[in-house]
């Protein structure tokens, strides 16, 4: 399931690519498979493993071009171990609202990223965030969890401060607030109760399947209650960035490439 728009990202092949917070990897995996050279940066090494394995099976059955290429490492986001205007294009899905220091992590994107390069930048919505909040303590109060709700203009004045233009936004996965809402109300812990287990599973067949009724639905509830929203920004040619940081101590470890 992705939240970035691949065509408002205007991805072609051979593109540097690095996707911030990776996680499971799932847009480092879509850049991969659109024939980019893609490095998938997060800052749990345990993560990256299974990231690395995945693009390698994904090369073993011809579902990535012989040109595209992968690379997972491990760091810090506010203190990436990349030089200046080393990517085409950077990604930081669903990460800035867990990082203390966001807007140092943000000037470490704009600083990674080349002149007239993209970055998609997306954080949950302010709504369906907020009401997830006010529904349940333990949403967000856990180790790693969110540490802040944004609000689009708040997300974008700070990739401005950074040093970035921004360019567009839209919201998406309209149909996945009233899951987190549920799970809220119940429990988040609680992935026996009925209701919230009904709801997931509507949601697994509804993106194996792609429904007309559904797509038709999600795409009326996103401006409403999308449980993302998605800000893309360039970085103007000859615009000053912030100097890089100290790298993290500690050092980054780097799985294969493939």
């Amino acid at each position: 399931m992705l939240t970035v728009d691949y065509d408002r990202l205007r991805l072609a092949p051979g593109a540097r690519v690095l996707d911030v917070g990776c996680g499971a990897g799932r847009h480092a995996f879509e850049a991969y498979r659109r024939g980019a050279n893609v490095v998938a940066f997060d800052l749990d090494p345990g993560e990256l493993g299974p990231v690395a394995g995945m693009c390698q099976a994904m090369r073993a059955e011809g579902q990535a071009p012989a040109a595209a290429g992968s690379t997972a490492v491990s760091g810090d986001a506010t203190a990436m171990p990349f030089a200046d205007a080393s990517f085409d294009r950077v990604i930081a899905a669903e990460v800035f609202e867990h990082v203390l220091d966001d807007q140092q992590a943000m000037n470490e994107v704009a600083r990674v990223l080349k002149p007239g390069g993209i970055t998609a930048v997306t954080v949950p919505s302010w709504l369906p965030e907020r009401i997830c909040w006010g529904l349940s303590r333990e949403y967000h109060e856990v180790p790693g969890g969110h540490v802040r709700i944004y609000t689009r203009l708040e997300l974008e004045a700070k990739l401005r401060r950074a040093g970035l233009d921004i360019t567009g936004h839209h919201h998406a996965h309209g149909l996945h607030a009233p899951y987190w809402w549920l799970k809220c109300m119940v429990g988040v812990g609680n992935d026996d109760h009925p209701l919230p287990k009904a709801y997931h599973r509507m949601l697994v067949w509804d993106i194996m399947r792609q429904p007309a009724a559904t797509r038709l639905a999600e795409r009326a509830l996103n401006p409403l209650i999308g449980k993302s929203v998605i800000v893309y920004a360039t970085r103007p040619a000859g615009a000053a960035v912030a100097p890089a940081a100290r790298a993290a101590e500690g050092g980054q470890k780097t799985h294969a490439a493939v």
